[in-house]
């Protein structure tokens, strides 16, 4: 079997999971993983002979003791010294989560870290080696991205697609009320949760609805929320937390959705470098819609390549009720487990 490495230290422990469902139905591969305690504790999971307890201290020393023909790093946002040093002695693949940033100047990195979030951001220039972050990107053998519309839309990039999303087996809920969740945490610059509370004050129609908003609320977003649902009409409920959500809640929550809306915000920043959704850098709520097999509504204006995403109407009530009567993609079949893995096998394949 092709011995192979999956890194991840900092954060999108959900993408390793996913990568871990996958392949542990493997028959070509054989993967060690390297979490740190952080993303340990997030996945609920403990040391295995194959899933590695591990620390920036420790990780190169540990990689080095095996004989890996690839080794995968799953996020490149802090700790570039060592991912350099890994990139530079091992087949190293990294995973791209925010395309922009992977050619910033060292200049325009230097003159970011004043621009936000300064401690934090001092602490990777005078210790982790964040002036030569895109060096991280330059040393590695492949680029992937995790929705393939990016490789189409970025062709100034090498990108490889690595597909990691697959539709989980759920029994079909069946309710009388019509249940849409806003996955996420609730962000007005991630989502835009003004035009979603305005837009559902205009709903005519006296059939329930619940809103459900997936993610923790705080500061000026939850104050929103609560004035929303001390005057909301009657037909209306809304759901929210005020807690990073625990991953069983999401899930059910997931699970119960007629349909996802997804008002994501057109443009972001990742250190203060602006990055596009749907071109620079992937929604989350995409690899969702994936996996819990729903239909998602998108802004108009989002350069969309899925079928399963709608763009958004101005008649959005209408357009959620139907939606939300009938099977509009058919999940089972583009993205059942086993097509996905042996997806992702050919793709390691040519990695190597």
């Amino acid at each position: 079997m092709k011995k192979i490495a999956y890194i991840e230290l900092d954060t999108h422990a959900e993408i390793a999971a996913n990568f871990m469902g996958l392949m542990n139905d493997s028959r070509e591969f054989s993967v060690d993983y390297y979490f740190s305690e952080k993303i340990l504790k997030t996945l609920g999971l403990n040391e295995t002979e194959n899933i590695k307890k591990t620390s920036p201290e420790a990780l190169f020393c540990q990689l080095s003791t095996n004989d890996y023909q690839l080794i995968i790093i799953g996020t490149v946002h802090r700790y570039f010294n060592l991912f350099n040093e890994i990139s530079r002695k091992f087949n190293t693949s990294v995973i791209v989560h925010n395309l922009n940033f992977t050619s910033i100047s060292r200049f325009q990195l230097f003159k970011n870290v004043f621009k936000n979030d300064t401690k934090y951001r001092l602490k990777l220039l005078m210790k982790e080696g964040l002036l030569s972050a895109t060096e991280v990107y330059k040393n590695a053998k492949n680029l992937l991205v995790l929705d393939e519309s990016l490789v189409q839309k970025n062709s100034d990039f090498t990108l490889k697609f690595l597909p990691v999303f697959f539709k989980n087996e759920y029994s079909p809920n069946r309710k009388s009320i019509v249940t849409i969740v806003i996955p996420g945490t609730v962000s007005q610059s991630r989502r835009d949760y003004l035009h979603l509370l305005e837009s559902i004050k205009s709903f005519k129609r006296k059939i329930h609805f619940r809103f459900v908003f997936l993610g923790k609320a705080d500061g000026k977003e939850l104050s929103w929320l609560k004035e929303f649902e001390r005057n909301k009409p009657e037909n209306i409920s809304i759901h929210y937390f005020t807690e990073k959500v625990p991953q069983q809640i999401f899930d059910e929550w997931m699970q119960k959705a007629d349909i996802l809306w997804c008002p994501i915000q057109r443009e972001t920043e990742f250190f203060s470098q602006t990055e596009f959704y749907g071109v620079t850098k992937m929604s989350g709520n995409v690899g969702d819609a994936i996996k819990y097999g729903k239909s998602a509504i998108f802004p108009e204006n989002f350069p969309n390549s899925h079928p399963f995403i709608i763009r958004e109407t101005a008649t959005i009530e209408e357009q959620i009720l139907v939606l939300q009567q009938g099977k509009i993609y058919d999940f089972e079949n583009h993205f059942a487990k086993e097509k996905v893995l042996k997806s992702l096998e050919k793709t390691l394949v040519e990695l190597l």
